[in-house]
């Protein structure tokens, strides 16, 4: 192993540190493996030997990890130069990619805009051509929000396809492992080293997409119909049901389990408020809310399979608007709207893809694909007959 400088607890941020926020990308620089592929890793996941922090000071005298989480060993297996650890939104429970403790990664392309959560440094370090690509985590949104407001690729795999062992929370019944890249060839090649069950298809000759209607910014939705008018593709408009009673299911079952795995460190003065207040709401979840939202969780996951049955994939916004500026951060709700259109898919487990566009005004949007379970080979390729379309 080799390491670029001496392993340093993280003391940086944008605020009251002097830290240059440009900096904000990596929380440890490394130079592990081989001579291939660059790519940089969510400090949620585990690299042996060094601590993982998961953006919080909370964390900040971790020990280091006893071993590789999966996924990093199978990227180092395949020859793959890990280059750092990159940044976070604290405990992967939040949206915006604002850090006070770690800084907050500068959207390359849109610097007004937030870089999006939690996994705001792998976006950032692909859409910056840091990285060759990099891998996030998305248990409501977390690569594809980060993805669709930096401009680049993000997917969220079928639950359960990519090995979460190593991942932090332990437990999750949302959380993804899958990666940012710069276009689609290289998502796929990624994919294809983290599960080795992943084998790139070739574009289907024909698709069918089924076209959700929800309640986005004129604009984006703007942007989503040119891709897809401009496509020799086949549209249906179709509607899920549960769409909205899933992405209040997704809240509560990620405010549960995140309780289930932080509740301890709710009353740490090192917690940034945003995350603990969401703990301390989360702690008042009550079973039979739970309840509830599992049983929405086996309703909406029918409701997507039936549609799927009648078309390649659903196709629908990534953000209901464009990102939001960094001044409007603080609006937690307005930040919890940036996922109302992709954490119904965390609770269904379908494959999730964003392909980059942006508006007619040049700012940040993106087109979601969501394939059957287990296609995401299919999804990807589906994605190549759209993605020449899009303005990026």
């Amino acid at each position: 192993m080799e390491l670029e400088g001496p392993i340093a607890p993280v003391t940086g941020g944008n605020s009251g540190t002097g830290r240059d926020p440009a900096d904000a990308v990596f929380v440890q620089s490394l130079q592990l493996g081989g001579d291939g592929l660059r790519v940089g890793i969510k400090d949620s996941i585990d690299i042996g030997g060094y601590p993982t922090r998961a953006g919080s000071a909370a964390f900040a005298q971790a020990p280091n990890a006893a071993r590789h989480a999966v996924v990093v060993q199978a990227l180092l297996d395949g020859g793959c130069r890990i280059v750092g650890k990159t940044n976070m939104h604290e405990l992967a429970y939040g949206v915006t990619g604002i850090n006070r403790w770690t800084g907050t990664p500068v959207n390359p392309r849109y610097t007004d805009r937030v870089p999006g959560g939690s996994s705001s440094g792998s976006a950032v370090a692909v859409a910056a051509g840091l990285v060759d690509f990099a891998l996030g985590t998305d248990t409501g949104g977390s690569i594809r929000v980060p993805a669709g407001c930096c401009g680049v690729y993000g997917l969220k795999p079928s639950y359960g396809r990519v090995s979460r062992e190593g991942v932090h929370p332990r437990t999750s019944t949302l959380d993804c492992v899958g990666p940012f890249a710069r276009d689609l060839g290289m998502i796929e090649r990624a994919m294809a080293l983290i599960d080795s069950s992943f084998v790139a298809q070739s574009p289907p000759a024909t698709v069918t997409l089924g076209v959700l209607s929800v309640g986005a910014d004129p604009l984006v939705e703007e942007a989503v119909r040119g891709v897809l008018s401009d496509a020799d593709i086949t549209t249906r408009a179709v509607h899920l049901p549960s769409f909205e009673e899933a992405f209040a299911a997704g809240l509560t079952i990620i405010g549960a389990e995140n309780w289930a795995a932080y509740g301890h460190l709710a009353e740490s003065q090192a917690l940034g408020a945003d995350v603990r207040a969401r703990l301390l709401a989360a702690r008042n979840i009550t079973s039979d809310a739970l309840q509830a939202a599992e049983a929405c969780r086996v309703k909406f996951r029918i409701e997507v399979d039936a549609l799927l049955d009648r078309v390649d994939a659903l196709a629908l916004p990534t953000l209901p608007d464009v990102p939001l500026t960094l001044e409007a951060a603080g609006d937690a709700q307005a930040s919890l709207r940036m996922t109302t259109l992709v954490r119904p898919f965390n609770v269904s487990g379908h494959p999730a893809l964003t392909v980059p566009l942006e508006t007619r005004a040049g700012l940040p949007a993106g087109l979601q694909l969501v394939a059957r379970r287990g296609a995401d080979a299919a999804l990807c390729a589906l994605a190549h007959r759209l993605a020449e379309n899009a303005a990026h």
